[in-house]
């Protein structure tokens, strides 16, 4: 029985990434760029683009993200293709892109604090705390209990050595909508080491490094706790 675009869609709902994209793959190819081509080849290609993200294979997703955002006729899956974009463009350097996509968003009126809170990381690569802090009050404001943003300022204000008890309680509330999150554990121990808890410090980073082998700034983290408790010993 050959299979289906809802056979690959049920994986990937499912978590199996590499199972849904065999499927999505056999089908025939989407050729979005055909006048009168029906929602189904927009469809096929939103989910592959999102499968090759998930695998981080973002070059790949991109070719198949920025087809829809351009053809696309169905307007939210036009901006979740954005704002994945967005994503993709932040992690791969690409920070004109990034806030290019997110700017759209914004005037879509899209996921706002959301997408505040993806502006807030992209000005951060870039160095600029101001905006950096600006944007993910701004997320903070719309929603809360934006888990993302709350961890996010939280590491912001603690990297900055600016007002870390705020910067923990902030932390600590990601952290519990996220309790298994490596980001938010890193987070949390961050702001620990940069207060002179030590002992708290290193509970939590030895939380995210088991959760994240190989992440590097959790291993730069991991490394510097640690040396500062051997200095200290």
């Amino acid at each position: 029985m050959a299979e289906t675009i809802q056979d690959g869609i049920i994986l990937y709902r499912s978590g199996r990434y590499t199972d849904a994209l065999t499927v999505f793959l056999s089908l025939p190819a989407p050729d979005i760029h055909t006048e009168g081509e029906d929602a189904a080849s927009f469809e096929l290609a939103y989910y592959i683009g999102l499968s090759y993200a998930r695998l981080e294979r973002y070059d790949e997703a991109v070719l198949y993200l920025e087809q829809v955002v351009t053809g696309g006729s169905i307007p939210d899956r036009v901006n979740q293709c954005r704002f994945v974009l967005a994503v993709i463009y932040g992690i791969t350097g690409r920070s004109r892109l990034a806030d290019f996509e997110l700017q759209q968003l914004l005037e879509a009126d899209y996921k706002k604090a959301e997408v505040y809170a993806a502006l807030a990381y992209v000005e951060w690569n870039n160095k600029k705390t101001s905006k950096t802090v600006e944007h993910y009050e701004k997320a903070l404001e719309i929603n809360p209990n934006n888990s993302t943003a709350l961890n996010g300022l939280g590491y912001v204000l603690a990297c900055i050595g600016k007002d870390l008890t705020r910067a923990l309680t902030l932390c600590k509330r990601a952290l519990d909508m996220r309790p298994d999150s490596p980001a938010c554990l890193d987070s949390l121990g961050w702001v620990y080491y940069k207060m002179g808890l030590l002992g708290e410090a290193q509970t939590y980073i030895k939380r995210a490094k088991d959760r994240a082998q190989g992440n590097p700034e959790i291993e730069e983290h991991y490394n510097s706790i640690f040396n500062t408790t051997a200095a200290n010993a």
